[in-house]
């Protein structure tokens, strides 16, 4: 907070920086800016602070990823140019350099995903706010912020009222619209487009979509994972894609890590046709003619489920699919019948709610801010993390990015403070040379 007029033999006060937000954004920005000097508050309208990254790493903790550079700025699509120099100041490997300074090992998986070595998230951030502390970085729980007063003080409402405070510099590291229950809720888009922030609309990332399920079909297959198979799709321009996985059907329709790789894609072919179609390969290890031809084989007082169970594998719920999808007059067939267990069209009808994605997709727009992440209608403030207009499927690329662009942050708001104290300095400069 701005300390009273200090006497001219006074040593001058260090800067002060708030920084709002305390996922993996927020935190990596208040550890560079307790390390460059400043007196650093962290606050978050949560009990507790990295709730998502939390809950993210339940099922292992996937923390980046070892694929080649190259491949790796790729994952980040039309946002690629503006993600690649944040990543070039902090990429992966320097991330797991980062991860081992707090006492913590990582491996790569046989996917080429980076884990912690006993796959949790919880040691990570003990360790690493017990460093944040020791630093001086004072942590406010229980503090949403709402934006600012007139005189340009920070407003937060606490359990004991609104409360009100004055920093140098802020960073504002608040998430995107995911996991309400978690503190991601999206409520600041419209506190800063009131500021003259262009602020992308937030669309669900990484998410799942409807299906029209028949009852019979959701009643007996909810929940049920569809291993080895193939999806393509094509995106709005026209381009093929092609991924092998897993996924599972739920009680509204598809999801699970093969839907979220394909998910961006799909979203913005449905929001300009009004829905998306995937086709399914059921068996990607077989060649169409060898389906045809155990289809085609006589099965005697057989059934055609055990005849399909007997000669390809294909039971539960992918037989169940084929039922659901396919007319049956084709299941008489075999040349029809072993093209669609090889190319079986699914229509997706719309993204699921963007509270259940495991991200998302708009935001603060580049556009908005310097090449230091600050914005150009609010010289001082900063911006971090997922609350910035980029995506990226799961795997260890959203993480690298939050920590990376929390990094940027943090660097660029102490270069701009450093610059307000320098001789003849411009009172609007903004670090690298840029003007507000």
């Amino acid at each position: 907070m701005t300390d009273t007029q200090s006497s001219p033999a006074s040593p001058t006060p260090s800067p002060s920086v708030a920084v709002i937000g305390g996922g993996p954004a927020g935190l990596m920005a208040a550890e560079v800016l307790a390390q460059g000097g400043a007196r650093v508050d962290l606050y978050d309208a949560m009990p507790s602070v990295g709730r998502k990254f939390l809950l993210a790493g339940k099922g292992g903790m996937n923390i980046t990823h070892a694929e080649p550079y190259a491949a790796f700025v790729t994952r980040y699509r039309a946002r690629q140019q503006h993600v690649a120099p944040l990543l070039a100041n902090f990429p992966p490997d320097a991330l797991r350099e980062w991860i081992a300074g707090l006492g913590i090992a990582t491996f790569v998986g046989s996917s080429n995903r980076v884990f912690p070595t006993d796959m949790k998230a919880a040691p990570l951030l003990r360790s690493w706010l017990h460093r944040l502390r020791a630093g001086g970085v004072h942590f406010h729980m229980r503090h949403r912020w709402n934006g600012w007063r007139d005189d340009g003080m920070l407003r937060f409402t606490t359990p004991g009222g609104e409360v009100a405070a004055q920093y140098d510099a802020t960073i504002l590291a608040l998430g995107g619209g995911s996991w309400a229950r978690l503190g991601s809720d999206g409520a600041w888009c419209d506190l800063l487009r009131q500021r003259g922030v262009d602020v992308a609309p937030l669309r669900p990332a990484n998410c799942g979509f409807d299906v029209a399920w028949s009852e019979y079909f959701r009643s007996r297959f909810a929940g049920q994972p569809l291993k080895s198979v193939a999806v393509t799709c094509t995106d709005i321009d026209g381009a093929v894609i092609h991924r092998q996985g897993e996924f599972v059907v739920s009680e509204h329709g598809v999801e699970g890590s093969l839907i979220y790789a394909l998910s961006a894609a799909l979203r913005d072919t449905i929001a300009e046709a009004g829905s998306a179609r995937i086709v399914l390969d059921l068996m990607p290890g077989w060649s169409a003619q060898r389906v045809l031809d155990e289809v085609a084989r006589p099965r005697g007082a057989r059934s055609l489920s055990s005849h399909l169970q007997s000669r390809l594998s294909l039971k539960g719920v992918k037989a169940g699919l084929l039922r659901e999808l396919v007319a049956a007059a084709d299941f008489k067939d075999p040349a029809r019948l072993a093209a669609c267990i090889k190319a079986l069209p699914l229509t997706l009808l719309t993204p699921r709610p963007i509270d259940e994605a495991i991200s998302s997709a708009g935001g603060v727009r580049f556009e908005a801010m310097n090449s230091g992440l600050m914005l150009h209608a609010l010289p001082g403030v900063f911006c971090a993390g997922e609350m910035l207009d980029w995506e990226a499927p799961t795997g260890g690329y959203l993480l690298s990015a939050c920590f990376a662009g929390g990094r940027t942050a943090g660097k660029a708001a102490l270069e701009w403070l450093a610059s307000l104290s320098a001789p003849n300095s411009a009172p609007n400069s903004a670090p690298n040379g840029e003007s507000t």
